[in-house]
């Protein structure tokens, strides 16, 4: 395009969202009251089936595989594995939809 309406540099390429590579501290409090009302739901939802005397299979295998946010490394709960990353680990905010997916568990040795 000519004349008034030419591109800019910043518009024509270039990253529109600028993430920073770490999240800050009110982001990790955040994600560590986040991780902890997950817990809590759990626990909840776990001694209502149990006073009714009734087991759920997801809960269970919640608890089972799951680790509790105080079990949790800072490692693990800021940061997720990746494959393509040099260090095969990336800032957990860097996936999409990150407050509403868990990311807890990673692979062995990473």
């Amino acid at each position: 395009m000519f004349g008034a309406f030419k591109p800019t540099s910043a518009l024509s390429g270039g990253l529109l969202w600028k993430i920073p590579w770490r999240l800050s501290r009110p982001q990790k409090a955040r994600q560590r009251k986040r991780l902890r009302m997950v817990d809590n739901v759990i626990s909840i939802v776990d001694n209502a089936l149990a006073r009714k005397g009734i087991t759920a299979k997801a809960v269970e295998r919640w608890k089972k595989e799951m680790p509790r946010e105080e079990e949790m490394v800072p490692r693990d709960k800021y940061t997720m594995f990746d494959r393509k990353e040099k260090t095969y680990r990336k800032g957990v905010h860097k996936l999409p939809k990150w407050t509403r997916v868990s990311q807890r568990v990673n692979p062995p040795g990473f």
